[in-house]
Parts: C-alpha cells; sequence; structure tokens
C-alpha cells in the first residue's frame, strides 16, 4: 500500500487547526508529522499477505485528525536527549488508536469512520477485529525499541482501553452512580490514549520524570474533554460532518454524557425525553431524529459543556507546571481546538 502525497500531509490538517505563533516550532512538527504519515504505511505494507495490508491499512488510509501522534511530537519539545524526536513514539500511540477503532466499530456495529465504510461493514467482524489486534501487536514491537519503561507504559494503556470497553459492555452496576461509571469508562478507553502518547513522547525525548508526569496528567484531562466534545458532536453535527454516523449513540443505545444528564432531568418538561432515552437503543430512525431535537434543546448539552470546559481548565492549569518552552503553546493551542469543536 504506497503512500500518496496527500496521506503523507494528513497531519497537517490537525497543526492547521492550532493557533501557535512558533513558526519553526510548527515547520519541525509538520516534518516530523511528515515522517510519522510515512512510517505508518511502512509498517501497514510489512504485512505478509496484501489482503492483510489491506485490511489493517484501511483506517489509516481513511485519515482521522493525528491528534496523538502530535501530543507526542509535541511531548519530545520537552526532552534533553538530542536526536530524540519522538516520531516513534508517536507511531506507536497512532497505531494503538487506530487498533481501537477497528474493535469499537464492531462493538457499536459502526457502518462509517472517518467518511469510509468501517472494516466491519467493508468485511465482517472477525476481519475488523484481526486487523485490530495486528494493529496493536504491531505496536508492541515498535515500543520494544523505546525500552522497558515504554513497554510497562503501553502495556498498562492496553489494560486500561480494554477494561474500559468490557465496562462499557456491561454497563453500570446495581448500586453504581451512572456518572462515575462513565468518566471510569472515558479515562480507560479515551485518555489513556491521549496520556500515554504524551507520556512515552516525552519519554522518548529524554525529559524529566515530573515533566513526564504532568504532561501524562495533561493528557487525561484534555482526553475526558474530547470525548465529552465527541458525546456532543454526536448529538448536535450533521453525519457529514463527522465522518460518521449522527445520533449513533442513540441508534446502539450508548450512554453518552448528554444523554446521562437527560435522563437525570426530573422536569415535567422532560418526560418525553426520558422516555425515549429510557427505551433502550432507538433503532426507529423517526424516535432518533426525535430525540436528537429534544436533546438539543434541552439543558443536558450545557451541563455537559461545563463539565468539558472544567478538564480543558484543569489540563491548562497543568501546562503551567511544564519548563518554558514553545511547545506549552501548542498544548494550550489543543485545550482551545477541543472547545471550538463544539462551538
Amino acid at each position: 500500500m504506497p503512500v500518496t502525497d496527500e496521506e503523507a500531509s494528513r497531519g497537517q490538517t490537525m497543526i492547521s487547526r492550532l493557533v501557535v505563533a512558533e513558526p519553526e516550532l510548527v515547520e519541525r512538527l509538520s516534518a516530523r508529522l511528515e515522517v510519522v504519515e510515512k512510517r505508518l504505511f511502512q509498517c501497514v505494507n510489512e504485512a505478509y499477505d496484501p489482503f492483510v495490508a489491506e485490511t489493517v491499512g484501511h483506517l489509516i488510509a481513511a485519515g482521522g485528525k493525528r491528534m496523538r501522534p502530535l501530543l507526542a511530537l509535541v511531548a519530545a519539545e520537552f526532552g534533553e536527549t538530542p536526536g530524540r524526536d519522538g516520531v516513534e513514539a508517536a507511531v506507536v500511540s497512532e497505531l494503538i488508536h487506530v487498533a481501537s477503532l477497528y474493535h469499537d466499530d464492531v462493538m457499536d456495529n459502526a457502518y462509517v469512520r472517518h467518511g469510509v465504510a468501517s472494516a466491519n461493514a467493508k468485511w465482517d467482524n472477525t476481519v475488523a477485529v484481526r486487523a485490530g489486534n495486528w494493529l496493536l501487536s504491531r505496536a508492541a514491537r515498535l515500543v520494544a525499541a523505546l525500552g522497558a519503561d515504554a513497554v510497562r507504559l503501553q502495556a498498562h494503556a492496553s489494560d486500561r482501553l480494554v477494561e474500559g470497553q468490557m465496562r462499557e459492555l456491561l454497563g453500570p452496576g446495581d448500586d453504581e452512580d451512572r456518572l462515575a461509571h462513565y468518566f471510569r469508562v472515558i479515562s480507560d478507553k479515551s485518555a489513556s490514549l491521549l496520556s500515554l502518547a504524551l507520556r512515552i513522547g516525552a519519554m522518548d525525548g529524554g525529559a524529566a520524570p515530573e515533566t513526564m508526569e504532568t504532561l501524562a496528567a495533561y493528557g487525561e484531562h484534555l482526553g475526558v474533554a474530547f470525548q465529552i466534545s465527541d458525546d456532543l458532536l454526536d448529538i448536535s453535527s450533521s453525519s457529514e460532518r463527522l465522518g460518521k454516523e449522527q445520533g449513533k449513540d442513540l441508534a446502539v443505545g450508548v450512554a453518552s454524557l448528554p444523554i446521562l444528564l437527560a435522563l437525570a432531568d426530573t422536569r415535567p418538561q422532560a418526560r418525553e425525553l426520558r422516555a425515549l432515552l429510557s427505551s433502550g437503543p432507538l433503532a426507529d430512525a423517526e424516535d432518533r431524529r426525535r430525540a436528537l431535537a429534544l436533546l438539543n434543546a434541552s439543558p443536558a448539552m450545557a451541563e455537559a459543556r461545563a463539565m468539558m470546559d472544567e478538564h480543558l481548565a484543569r489540563a491548562a492549569s497543568l501546562v503551567a507546571d511544564l519548563p518554558d518552552r514553545p511547545a506549552t503553546k501548542v498544548l494550550l493551542a489543543f485545550c482551545t481546538f477541543v472547545a471550538s469543536r463544539t462551538e
């Protein structure tokens, strides 16, 4: 699967969304992202069979924001080891992320991802799961070159990812608070991967241990906020803008944050929405349209945004604890970017 010029520059889309008045840093990150993109396709092309290469490269070729690789490269900017640029850490973080998308699409029975047919829709669930497993295996091989500490971090993040997926499938226990369950799931499923990207990127660059810890904590809060923004977009944005089906959470019965907050709304005027949301997955398109309309008019959306903003504020506050580098401006720009997604 050869890499095209368009594919090699996909990560630049993410950089262009970040307002950072540091031209030399932007140029450096852009050049490294191109290397990351080429390395991703190199990994795919190392598959022993053309069909394997096609399936494992399907979502990589479809694109994406390349947010995690960029975070890994930014984290490497806080390092003290000359010549260590975070590229391999960036490749590892994206391989794990893309693998999780294959698995999520099977769990959600999704048909579209990044504007193309999901792997499970294009082939079947078995192919999609095995393609995700192949990407995780390849990430494990690459991370071994970064050292034993990086291997332990990657293994821990993978543990959290799988536990989060399982916890989401099982749902909250009878005595478990539903909001607490939600935040535990998204912390393990989403935030853990952003935190990993920053931590191993900083490690690859030779950053001090306290810097690595601060970057990892920043990634946890940014990841929670990013997932909440995804929850909001699933309700407020069109399928064309999302690159996947609008209202997918409603269709499969996923209790996203706005849905949980709407279910907790006991006002009489919220009765119709509560009834719709309490009925389980909304397979009927008309029911989904009605639920989406009611959700968009519900105070639950503003409540969810406030929770997102709180995590972004906590992420931004951690940036002040980092060494004074141009890269800190990129981390703050990420917070602004996440906040602006739902405006």
